[in-house]
């Protein structure tokens, strides 16, 4: 049964985008809304990077995330649903309808500019090939988190998923319709969209390249891109392009890092987080700016720590279990006293925009490293180990552990192979809500048995992975590519679980996140549940 939309993307889009019904509205009153000169593409194409973020949603739903218990009041209404995968009732500035509006207002953005980009001669333009370039890796940019959040994964049978709409052309009606379509469609019309975009990447347009779709940040997100797709050797390539061959002088300084104080009274601008996200950083590729309060939730505050990343999954599972590595440096804060337990890398930023300094009101934000060099050489490891090229992927992950931790020993197959499978599975028969460093892994993509090399290196991988993207909600796409499981727990007074309240299962509808509802309101396809 098709579904159609009549209205909510229309009014998400720019005015410019828009139809008038007499001669008057067919007037333009002046030319801010004429994209004719190169400068104001540039200027457009600004607003086509989201100014939300999905962060919070996707970290409270992973496994990174437990329950304090009823007894911790430090919790809000939207952050009880997202930990318990509940479709979202409230509009909020960290919500994903948020989010779904802001990402179709950067893609009709996009579309604007490649029409300014055709009326002023198109990628034959010498001059223009820069922004067009940027213009359709910002469309296809935005099409993939989409998907990412609001679909069920990509795979070989992805023609019997439901896609979303894919705008490839500005809104010229008032109520235009629209279908869902398939899951493969809507890839493919990703991947010919940062295809083109590849063609033509270049720094030259760009006055501060990393808030924009640069060169190695274009290639970082082909890696992901073709991760998702199950195309192995492309995503190897072109996280190569990234990285480079010695890319360890490209990696987190984090000893310069560890090295700076920590401001125990105030949250903002913490010293380490802010040394996270500068941007002469050779890691950072690409930033996302957003309103949020994620640097209140991932910071010593009580806010937000009913759920929350706490000393058990950080003793157990993430970045001071027993890995294949030595001491973790010292980026980490452990906060524990009556009605918090939080484990956290210093990493998150808590910003505050004042409106009005007297009364001290105004806006957390954030900033987000969507694209980084050390986890497109986490997502080159697993494309080696994909391919069987597991003394490579192992060069990668031992690049990637020594730089973070002191006395990591050279790791190799054979020795990350040992490793794991002298590890137990987490959630066991015994005690199926302990957790531990490796899960049974569930992916649609055929892999080698448990206890193989390239199971137990997939398992390092994913483990080094979730604690470089700790607190920014990437966890929640590992889980859902490798099917992986998750029981929902409640903690006791000691911090231990002691109660399963849910369970996600491998193919559990809950891992594509509901649509807003005032899209399904007006019509388009709600996600089965």
């Amino acid at each position: 049964m098709n579904k159609y939309i009549k209205y909510a993307f229309a009014l998400a889009l720019p005015t410019v985008a828009l139809s008038s019904c007499d001669d008057y509205l067919d007037t333009m009153p002046d030319n801010r809304a004429t994209i004719n000169s190169e400068d104001k593409i540039k200027s457009l194409l600004v607003s086509a990077y989201p100014t939300h973020e999905f962060s919070l949603v996707c970290e409270m739903s992973s496994d990174n995330c437990d329950d304090a218990g009823p007894n911790n009041p430090y919790t809000e209404r939207y952050w009880d649903d997202a930990f318990a995968w509940k479709d979202e009732v409230e509009n909020f500035n960290e919500s994903l309808s948020r989010y779904w509006e802001d990402s179709y207002n950067c893609i009709a953005s996009a579309n604007e500019a490649l029409e300014g980009i055709k009326r002023l001669g198109g990628p034959e333009t010498t001059s223009l090939q820069g922004l067009y370039s940027e213009a359709l890796l910002c469309r296809a940019y935005n099409h993939f988190m989409l998907a990412q959040l609001f679909c069920m994964p990509w795979t070989q049978n992805a023609a019997q998923e439901l896609g979303l709409p894919y705008m490839e052309h500005p809104e010229t009606e008032l109520r235009p319709e629209y279908e869902r379509g398939n899951l493969a469609d809507f890839y493919e019309k990703i991947e010919a969209d940062l295809t083109e975009g590849l063609k033509y990447v270049t720094d030259s347009h760009l006055d501060v390249p990393k808030y924009h779709f640069n060169q190695k940040a274009a290639y970082a997100f082909a890696t992901k891109f073709y991760l998702a797709v199950e195309k192995w050797q492309d995503a190897a390539d072109w996280a190569t392009k990234c990285v480079g061959s010695s890319p360890r002088s490209l990696l987190r300084d984090y000893d310069t890092q560890a090295a700076l104080p920590v401001d125990g009274n105030n949250i903002l601008n913490e010293p380490q987080a802010v040394e996270y996200i500068k941007i002469t950083n050779s890691c950072n590729l690409m930033f996302t700016t957003a309103y949020s309060t994620l640097g209140v939730v991932f910071n010593r505050a009580y806010s937000g720590s009913r759920y929350n990343h706490n000393s058990h999954i950080a003793e157990t599972e993430t970045f001071r279990a027993r890995h294949p590595f030595g001491s973790m440096k010292r980026v980490y804060g452990m906060y524990r006293g009556t009605n918090i337990d939080k484990a956290l890398l210093r990493k998150v930023p808590c910003l505050f925009e004042y409106t009005d300094i007297v009364a001290g009101n105004g806006f957390y934000h954030t900033v987000v490293p969507v694209l980084t060099i050390d986890e497109t050489l986490l997502n080159r490891a697993e494309a080696y180990i994909m391919l069987n090229r597991y003394t490579e992927a192992a060069a990668d992950l031992t690049l990637w552990a020594q730089n973070i931790t002191t006395g990591c020993p050279t790791l190799t197959p054979e020795n990350i192979t040992n490793l794991y499978n002298s590890a137990s599975y987490s959630y066991s028969a015994d005690n199926p809500i302990e957790g531990t460093i490796k899960k049974h892994l569930n992916p649609a993509f055929a892999i080698d048995a448990e206890g193989s090399t390239q199971e137990a290196m997939l398992q390092c991988m994913l483990a080094f992975r979730r604690i470089e993207t700790l607190h920014f909600g990437f966890r929640w796409f590992d889980i859902k590519r490798y099917g992986i499981e998750i029981p929902r727990r409640t903690l006791n007074a000691s911090g231990l679980p002691s109660v399963q309240t849910d369970f996600l299962a491998k193919d559990d509808k809950r891992r594509a996140f509901q649509l807003p509802l005032e899209v399904r309101d007006a019509g388009l396809e709600a996600n089965p549940r």
